[in-house]
């Protein structure tokens, strides 16, 4: 493992700063890089007052700014990305594992995923150069490890973008009580989707964060309220008596539990969307900031939420949660929450957009300048990440079970295994090693990357079983059905 890393001049003139302050020594027509201290950002060294990016390259009027996203917009652009589909699975996980075991998973994965997303910013620093996962991944494993690595990560946050236009689909299924085909509807929440993508820079995006934020809390705060003040919840026999259980431990099988488990993961997988986030901040050294401030706001959120509505709902929990309540609340709470699924579809098709863009267009002049190959390239990447989405969401139709094979095929290995085995071989060799400190932190991550292999394989195997039931049973809907996919 080592720690420096190189940047061919010939294949890109963009400096490394403003992230950081190195010493160079030219050597073969390569500059070897000395890591170093975070720079003052106030010191940024500028070319004819222009800013140059190590991945943007020069940023100046003629283009758009892709640095111009300070640490408040950021945390905003954290949360959403993460509190939307996920909070909608959470009341299920407690009443699959019961309230204990369901609240100890939540934290515990909390704190894990949490420490994912800081080391997104320490490698950030350290390796300015970097904008995805997949650019980490070549850092530590060459050209095979940035194609492996890349693709995981495009096809997790494309996924996630498709398991929001199937929510969409039972919103708008919800409120118009199944108006036409799903599939159409299925098309309408891609084709919203595309078109608030397609705004190029998460600085311009960072508005709908917090339209998408006020939407879900809203609708989840209504769905909270009317399920305490409901008498029957949706899913309770009509006209009969019922009773509603909920559990301070359950005995789920070991495919429930490990789904359960997944879907917690899937809740906390906005960490690819991080590396994009802090590659377009104003200042990298507050990502940190930010980080801290939405993982303790969402978790919040995540236990109070799954909490009260299990609590209220018990048993009858529908997937997602939000029609849980009553019909007329169902109405009421998707209606709110509608904003918000299409700014978290948003946000995760134009992380996976921005990927194939930035890998297109990387070291040309048309990645940063608005040229007619910069728009189309853009453009085309947008259309293309949705349509892959729109396959994804119909041939998956199931809203807890494609988050729970999102979350444990990918959401484990881009969230846990990446970060834990960044932060290794970014520190195997660092000034500190045999510390006690060095040695607590090297066991922690040793052991998160042995937690994240175990909830990959076993929660890959449980949701493929539990994919494969569902079809088999006929008790829910098949692929690409016109089918009321709401409940109602």
């Amino acid at each position: 493992m080592s720690r420096s890393s190189t940047i061919d001049l010939e294949a890109s003139t963009v400096q490394s700063y403003p992230f950081t302050e190195r010493k160079s020594e030219k050597k073969n027509g390569q500059v070897e890089v000395d890591q170093a201290q975070p720079a003052n950002v106030e010191d940024r060294p500028r070319t004819d007052g222009k800013v140059v990016d190590a991945v943007w390259g020069t940023i100046d009027e003629d283009g758009p700014n892709y640095r111009n996203l300070g640490w408040i917009r950021a945390s905003v652009l954290e949360l959403k990305t993460q509190i939307g589909l996920g909070v909608l699975g959470l009341p299920a996980v407690l009443d699959t594992l019961g309230f204990i075991p369901g609240i100890i998973v939540i934290v515990v994965l909390a704190i894990i995923i949490t420490w994912s997303d800081l080391v997104v910013g320490y490698f950030k620093l350290k390796h300015p150069e970097v904008y995805t996962v997949a650019d980490a991944a070549h850092i530590m494993f060459g050209p095979v490890g940035r194609e492996i690595i890349g693709f995981a990560f495009w096809l997790e946050v494309v996924a996630i973008a498709g398991a929001s236009f199937l929510s969409i689909s039972v919103a708008f299924n919800t409120i118009t009580e199944h108006a036409t085909c799903t599939v159409v509807w299925v098309v309408v929440g891609a084709i919203i989707v595309a078109f608030f993508a397609s705004i190029q820079t998460l600085g311009r995006i960072s508005w709908l964060g917090w339209v998408g934020l006020v939407s879900i809390l809203s609708a989840v705060i209504t769905l909270m309220v009317a399920a305490g003040l409901t008498d029957r919840p949706s899913l309770a026999p009509v006209g009969e008596p019922f009773t509603i259980i909920t559990k301070v431990a359950a005995t789920p099988t070991f495919v429930d539990a490990i789904n359960a488990v997944s879907i917690v993961v899937f809740a906390y997988a906005g960490t690819p969307n991080f590396f994009n986030i802090v590659g377009e901040m104003k200042d990298p050294a507050q990502y940190s900031k930010s980080v801290v401030a939405a993982q303790t706001f969402i978790t919040m959120i995540y236990l109070v939420v799954g909490c009260v509505t299990y609590h209220f709902v018990g048993q009858y929990i529908a997937s997602p949660a939000l029609g849980s309540a009553g019909f007329i609340v169902k109405k009421v709470c998707y209606g709110l929450a509608l904003p918000g699924l299409v700014v978290g579809g948003t946000l995760y098709a134009h992380t996976a957009a921005k990927y194939v863009f930035v890998r297109v267009l990387r070291n040309s002049r048309h990645l940063a300048k608005n040229t007619p190959v910069h728009y189309m390239v853009w453009y085309g990447c947008v259309v293309f990440t949705c349509g892959i989405g729109f396959v994804i969401a119909e041939a998956i139709p199931f809203f807890n079970d494609l988050l729970s094979l999102i979350g444990a095929l990918l959401g484990t290995l881009i969230c846990i295994q990446m970060e834990s085995y960044m932060w290794m071989w970014d520190n195997w060799t660092s000034a500190s090693r045999g510390t006690r400190r060095w040695t607590l932190l090297m066991i922690m991550n040793l052991s998160y990357f042995i937690i994240g292999w175990f909830l990959m394989v076993a929660g890959t195997y449980a949701a493929v079983v539990t994919i494969n039931n569902n079809f088999k049973s006929g008790d829910v809907g098949s692929s690409f059905s016109c089918a009321d996919n709401s409940g109602n």
